[in-house]
């Protein structure tokens, strides 16, 4: 089990809970643990205690549960439907890993997913908002503490059929995530730091725009941040790496209990060596087997080729 600071306070991590099957270039993956939560809660584990609410069916492999155990993720919160199965998605990547072609997405009993959050959780002060809908973000933000620091992630897609709510979302979150495809949209603006800084006037404190194997932009009150990718020399599986940078976010912030700007650059130093981590592998093998050792040797390397 990880040993964490005195200073660390649990992270709890909303989201999906799946079985994924993945086709690349180097091959193809059998069926694997998957998931934005189950990435997120892997990631947090390396910094803070990570607490999960997501759903999972009576087909949920046991060794899949064993591994999250393994990195002391709380699991009170997972739910499991006996009657259902388990959210499963295949997916099929190009050459360049710039298009996901969806071979099979069966929501099965995340379809009707609503997300209770356990009384032993209610009072968490850090949350992580998986990519699910902005209703269902809505409904996690009405059952926590009001002074919870709450990150949420998004997908294109809720901009697209579900903008109405993901604005009333904004002025709720404190940390917003999305991608430059996903801020590009939102803002309707293709430079980026005005998109930032267009977003941030949407309502959340902070805004953090990835942009994939060209690092990420920060901006925050009390300043702007921007930071390469690490340099992965061989990219088998980028699915769940911003899953796992947002919980490696969440993770360190809750580690050290701030969310001020030296923090927020440090966690993003960790969000990107756990992202490159994801990478390397199908699903959360390389991750998942990496530790915290590997990951602060990924961050002192981070340090290093970006001083000056």
């Amino acid at each position: 089990m990880p040993t964490y600071p005195r200073s660390a306070q649990p992270a709890l991590i909303v989201g999906s809970v799946a079985i994924d099957r993945i086709a690349t270039t180097h091959g193809q993956s059998g069926n694997i643990l998957g998931g934005a939560a189950t990435y997120a809660a892997i990631a947090a584990s390396y910094f803070t205690p990570a607490q999960v609410v997501g759903v999972v069916g009576k087909d949920f492999p046991k060794p899949f549960i064993t591994k999250l155990i393994k990195h002391g993720v709380d699991l009170e919160g997972l739910q499991i439907d006996p009657k259902g199965k388990t959210f499963f998605w295949s997916g099929r990547y190009g050459a360049n890993f710039d298009h996901c072609e969806n071979l099979i997405t069966d929501l099965n009993v995340f379809q009707t997913f609503s997300p209770v959050i356990p009384a032993a959780y209610k009072k968490t002060k850090f949350v992580m908002l998986g990519a699910i809908t902005p209703a269902l973000q809505l409904k996690v933000i009405d059952q926590v503490s009001r002074n919870a620091f709450v990150l949420a992630d998004t997908r294109g897609l809720w901009i697209d059929v579900a903008k109405k709510d993901l604005l009333r979302l904004l002025p709720k979150v404190d940390l917003f995530v999305l991608n430059e495809g996903e801020a590009e949209s939102l803002a309707n603006e293709k430079n980026l730091i005005l998109a930032g800084q267009k977003i941030r006037k949407m309502g959340p404190k902070i805004v953090i725009i990835k942009k994939g194997s060209h690092g990420s932009l920060l901006f925050h009150p009390e300043g702007f941040f921007a930071i390469p990718a690490y340099p992965v020399a061989k990219v088998i599986d980028p699915t769940g790496a911003g899953d796992s940078y947002a919980g490696a976010l969440i993770g360190y912030l809750a580690s050290v209990n701030k969310t001020d700007f030296k923090s927020l650059k440090t966690a993003i130093g960790y969000a990107t060596a756990c992202s490159s981590l994801t990478v390397e592998s199908f699903g959360t093998t390389r991750l998942s087997a990496a530790g915290r050792k590997e990951v602060d040797i990924r961050f002192k390397i981070l340090k290093a080729v970006t001083s000056l």
